[in-house]
């Protein structure tokens, strides 16, 4: 076959470092940006495979997200929007992973398996960040779609905007004042950093932006960004905030987002994922209510949501509430079950989801000439919130679109919205072990179901304290598992997880030295 005459010629040009080994993972592939040139080569090649399988355009996306900006990364997207099925993943890694002697054979053997008709056109657009290394590393992707004979009709920065979308809502906020129109908006100095420069004269009327680390002279994702800000539980560097003053973090590739504040006592505030569902989801039920449309909602969360959100979404709103385990596949497919899906981390990735079914009835209440006032304003309402959410995946610019119209429309300052529920007091912490496969959980990784007494001795520490809960989980890329407590105060909540530790460790083959207690 000619195209693997290409394929050995063009890899040779994309070598793979003598025994690296990577494995494709929820985030794709991701590490240092020097030892992943041949990386983009082969996944080139493998969305080119995909495309002609699925006989539809296949996406690329070269980012580290939240990683320092020495590091990058690649992940494909398949035609909906959604990540790889495993199979396929399990093919990503296996290719990463051929010495380049026997590249060309991984190719065919994907080929063979997956029966792929090689005279089918191909078509993958290639989308990158703002990191340094990205340029070399997309042109590398398309080096490996051009080796199998595909096309790339579109390449290029990637971030999203739905401004002018927004605007209805925003402008439906007759209620607000000017100093509640002001937000502080910390942009990693990545690629949503430049998206809220070019979209903010869409927004003045409604909403008025002071943007800061907007990538003129800062570093991605260094001391800002929303990982930074809800790891350290501080507002970025070098940003001076006024008490009360609402402010939002995105990540170097905007598909995070955490807002924050600080109080008269310079006391930190984090709204987090979970805040930020809760404030979504409980917008749209009233809306649906006042619509009069009998559509299901749902919230999809994973173990690590706060217990406190989970109580107030199914006891005081009665919004259903459904646990997966932790990776946003599993959330987007939970959430895709219900008319309308609302789904966040706890780290700001989510999104909502609307059914086709869910669409059409908004609509046509929208449309409906007959709908009383009440009804007409709900019915709009939900079509802008429609309209300005980025369905297919985490999406950190239409997300703060979205919440800012809701404060907006609810008259809400972002002190109400944090005070919707208090966060119960939580520790996470790390335990390494000899082998991260002897943790075996179930229901959705609340519960131990190997190694043999762990899960008793977990059911034993958490019954010593008051609105506790624990569960443990293995890593996805190490030999260490991770342990989440949470109680009444912080001291039980240290105290559980540290005894938690101690449980993993002499239960499942910790190595090095026994947890000690938190200082």
């Amino acid at each position: 076959m000619a195209e693997f005459q290409e394929v050995l010629k063009q890899s040779a040009l994309h070598p793979k470092p003598a025994g690296l080994c990577l494995q494709y993972g929820t985030a794709g592939f991701r590490t240092n940006a020097k030892q992943l040139d041949h990386i983009m080569f082969r996944m080139g090649m493998l969305a080119t495979l995909r495309s002609k399988k699925t006989q539809a355009t296949i996406g690329v996306m070269v980012t580290a997200s939240h990683n320092p900006e020495e590091d990058n990364g690649v992940k494909l997207v398949d035609p909906m929007g959604e990540m790889l099925t495993p199979a396929w993943e399990d093919y990503a890694t296996q290719l990463a992973n051929a010495e380049q002697d026997d590249l060309a054979r991984a190719v065919k053997e994907v080929i063979q398996k997956e029966a792929i008709d090689m005279s089918r056109e191909a078509n993958v657009f290639v989308g990158k960040d703002t990191r340094s290394s990205s340029p070399a590393l997309s042109q590398a992707v398309i080096d490996g779609v051009s080796a199998l004979g595909g096309h790339t009709p579109l390449h290029g920065l990637v971030s999203e905007h739905k401004g002018e979308c927004a605007m209805y809502l925003l402008l439906n906020a007759s209620n607000r004042t000017d100093d509640q129109k002001h937000l502080c908006v910390d942009g990693a100095n990545g690629i949503g950093a430049l998206k809220v420069r070019e979209m903010e004269h869409h927004l003045q009327k409604g909403l008025q932006i002071s943007l800061f680390n907007d990538g003129s002279k800062g570093k991605l994702n260094h001391q800002c960004g929303a990982d930074f800000v809800k790891v350290q539980q501080k507002p970025p560097a070098d940003i001076e905030i006024n008490p009360g003053e609402r402010c939002c973090s995105f990540d170097g590739d905007a598909d995070r987002i955490v807002y924050y504040y600080t109080d008269s006592d310079g006391r930190f505030h984090l709204l987090d994922g979970d805040k930020i569902a809760t404030l979504i989801s409980t917008f749209l039920k009233e809306l649906l209510t006042q619509a009069g449309l009998d559509l299901n909602i749902a919230v999809v969360q994973t173990a690590y949501a706060n217990g406190s959100s989970t109580l107030y979404l199914e006891n005081t709103m009665k919004v259903i509430v459904k646990c997966t385990k932790t990776g946003v596949k599993h959330l987007h497919h939970e959430a895709q079950k219900f008319d309308i899906g609302v789904y966040f981390e706890a780290n700001g990735h989510g999104t909502v989801l609307f059914s086709q079914a869910a669409v059409e009835k908004i609509q046509q209440l929208a449309e409906d000439a007959n709908s009383d006032d009440t009804k007409k304003r709900a019915a709009l309402l939900l079509q802008s919130t429609v309209n300005v959410i980025n369905q297919t995946v985490g999406d950190a610019i239409s997300d703060m679109l979205l919440i800012e119209a809701i404060l907006a429309v609810r008259g809400m300052t972002v002190q109400q919205w944090d005070a919707m529920y208090t966060d119960l007091p939580n520790r996470q912490l790390k335990v390494k072990v000899s082998d991260r496969r002897v943790i075996d959980t179930t229901d959705a990784e609340r519960r131990a179901v190997s190694p043999a007494g762990l899960q008793d001795a977990i059911d034993s520490l958490v019954k010593k304290y008051r609105q506790a809960r624990s569960f443990v989980r293995p890593s996805g890329t190490e030999d260490v598992v991770r342990v989440y407590a949470e109680a009444e105060t912080q001291e039980s909540a240290d105290a559980l997880a540290h005894e938690v530790s101690l449980a993993v460790y002499r239960l499942a083959g910790g190595v090095g030295d026994e947890p000690k207690p938190l200082q």
